[in-house]
């Protein structure tokens, strides 16, 4: 499980994130909700590792990893999809998968038979540049290569922005298996609530780096959600 515990990030003096508490377990969607600006990535960030917080702690299965730099956390089954995609345009897309393999013992060094069930487009296309994919297969192959990495704990950072339709559905069928696996915690940050609420097992919306409001999926009132997120 990942718990964190009333966290505060700063950029120098401007403060991204107030004392943000959050769960995330094995088996559930956590989605994290509201407009631009707000510190959704902040957040991400932090938990990735890629910002050290000012205050407060992050654990992850029992072990405090708030001084853990990216590459440790990655060890710990931590895999992050920015927002961006962020892969290697002149790299094939077989080598970006394979740059999944950094955190891994030698013996698991293999792309999982799930990546190219959940995005058969990849398979098709391991030869291709990956600056060559349609922004789409590009999201699709940044969330294969966080899969190589066997993650227990997956960040996904926006990942149906600037997307086609029918390839959010593939995003969200991915989501949707990955969690029934009972295996893999999931912090989604989202602005499609419609998108959210259909996989979501619990919902935070944030506004100035804070969480001003919490529901799960058995108690999900949608007006006061959508409210909240129009603060």
């Amino acid at each position: 499980m990942l718990v964190v515990d009333a966290i505060d990030l700063h950029y120098g003096a401007a403060q991204a994130l107030r004392a943000v508490s959050l769960k995330a377990e094995p088996g559930r969607v956590t989605c994290v909700l509201g407009r631009n600006g707000v510190g959704k990535t902040s957040l991400l960030d932090a938990l990735a590792g890629q910002q050290q917080v000012s205050r407060g702690t992050i654990t992850w299965e029992g072990e405090d990893i708030t001084a853990l730099r990216p590459p440790e956390r990655a060890r710990r089954g931590i895999s992050y999809v920015p927002q961006g995609r962020e892969i290697f345009p002149l790299l094939t897309v077989e080598e970006n998968l394979r740059t999944g393999f950094a955190p891994l013992r030698r013996d698991e060094r293999s792309i999982p038979d799930d990546v190219f069930s959940l995005f058969p487009v990849l398979k098709d296309m391991l030869r291709r540049r990956g600056g060559d994919l349609s922004g789409g297969q590009q999201q699709q192959l940044a969330i294969g290569r966080a899969l190589v990495m066997r993650p227990r704990l997956l960040l996904l950072d926006e990942p149906t922005e600037g997307i086609q339709p029918s390839i959010i559905k593939d995003i969200g069928r991915a989501i949707g298996y990955l969690r029934s696996l009972g295996k893999i915690a999931i912090v989604l940050v989202e602005q499609y609530l419609d998108f959210a609420r259909e996989l979501g097992d619990h919902f935070a919306v944030m506004e100035r780096g804070a969480i001003v409001y919490t529901c799960g999926r058995d108690n999900l009132d949608e007006a006061a959600l959508r409210r909240a997120m129009a603060i």
